[in-house]
Parts: C-alpha cells; sequence; structure tokens
C-alpha cells in the first residue's frame, strides 16, 4: 500500500512539474553550437620556460536549466599551441589536437527572461592527438611519450542575450601530459555560442 501510495504520489509531482514547465513555454533543456580562442601554456619542471600559444575551438554544447542552476556539458575540438624557451636562448614550438569533454555546473548571478550573468566550475576530460613538437631531439623524444588522456578542472564566467552566449574560462590538467618533462598545461579560453532551441 505505501508503495502505490509513493508511486502515485511521483506521478503527480511529474505531471504537476510538466504542466508547470509547458506553462512557462520555456524549455529547460537546450542545445547549441560554439566556437572560440584558447591561448595555452605549458609549464615544465625543467629549464624549460613555457609561453602562451594562440589556438582554437569548435563544437556542441547541451544545458539544462534547474531555476538559477544549471548544468552543462559539451563536447570541443580543440587545437593547442604553446612554445618553450631553453637557457641557452633557443626556442621550441608544441601543437597538438585534443577532444575535450568539459561537464560544469553553474550559477545565475543575473537572471531575467532574456539576459544572465553566471558563474560556474567543474571537471573536464580531453584526449589529445595529434602532437607535434618542433624542437631539440632531448625534447621530441620526451614528448613521443605524450600521455594522451588527462583530467582537469576548469571554472570561468559566462554572459547570455537571448540565445547567444560568451564564456570566458580558465583550465588546467591534473596529470602531465609528458611525463619526461613534468609538463602540465593551463588555458584561458574565450567561447561564443549559440543555442539552437
Amino acid at each position: 500500500m505505501k508503495q502505490q501510495f509513493f508511486a502515485l504520489s511521483a506521478l503527480l509531482l511529474c505531471i504537476f512539474c510538466g504542466i508547470e514547465t509547458k506553462a512557462q513555454q520555456t524549455p529547460a533543456f537546450h542545445i547549441g553550437v560554439k566556437g572560440g580562442a584558447n591561448f595555452t601554456k605549458t609549464s615544465t619542471e625543467s629549464s624549460l620556460e613555457g609561453k602562451y600559444g594562440l589556438g582554437y575551438q569548435a563544437g556542441v554544447m547541451a544545458r539544462m536549466d534547474i531555476g538559477k542552476l544549471y548544468v552543462q556539458g559539451e563536447a570541443l575540438f580543440n587545437k593547442r599551441r604553446t612554445s618553450f624557451e631553453s637557457q641557452d636562448g633557443s626556442s621550441s614550438k608544441l601543437s597538438w589536437n585534443a577532444i575535450d569533454i568539459p561537464v560544469v555546473a553553474g550559477y545565475k548571478l543575473i537572471k531575467t527572461d532574456d539576459f544572465n550573468v553566471r558563474v560556474f566550475a567543474g571537471g573536464v576530460y580531453s584526449y589529445a592527438f595529434n602532437n607535434n613538437a618542433s624542437a631539440s631531439q632531448a625534447l621530441q623524444e620526451g614528448f613521443k611519450k605524450f600521455d594522451k588522456s588527462n583530467i582537469g578542472v576548469t571554472g570561468g564566467v559566462g554572459l547570455d542575450y537571448k540565445n547567444f552566449t560568451v564564456d570566458l574560462r580558465y583550465e588546467t590538467v591534473l596529470t602531465s601530459i609528458s611525463k619526461e618533462f613534468k609538463s602540465k598545461p593551463h588555458s584561458f579560453s574565450l567561447g561564443i555560442g549559440y543555442f539552437l532551441f
């Protein structure tokens, strides 16, 4: 009897929530596309000094709104570039492609029908491929052992205007992409997106 009561209560709650959502005429789930630029620097524990390099990103995103809270997931192709300077003055370049899957939770500091100001934080899984080092033999050998899978953290601020969205975020990995040089990339990115619905 208790199970039937709970089942009926859950059903009524779902119906009520569905009616309320329909009445608001605002879908809680959104899908869109985005692209932008990233600025990546790779720190090392060797004598190499990392410099920021300009790359780009493009992909898709999905967001679920829960009042002022939201959860957003993305699948992004990233082209990352960075460079190094050694103590003898020589420079080296490193570039790689990555598929990034960030999942963040956010809060809308300002929420209106057409305009939102948001903060967010979460985790990101990254799979790197096609790495290319234009460098000394030692550096090239070190990055041949490129760790393709990495877990990182990300956070930032964002603005929404109607269906358009802009994010400024910081991202860093928790593991080294090259154990030889103990190098951990971190980046800033500026993304612009558009929700199709």
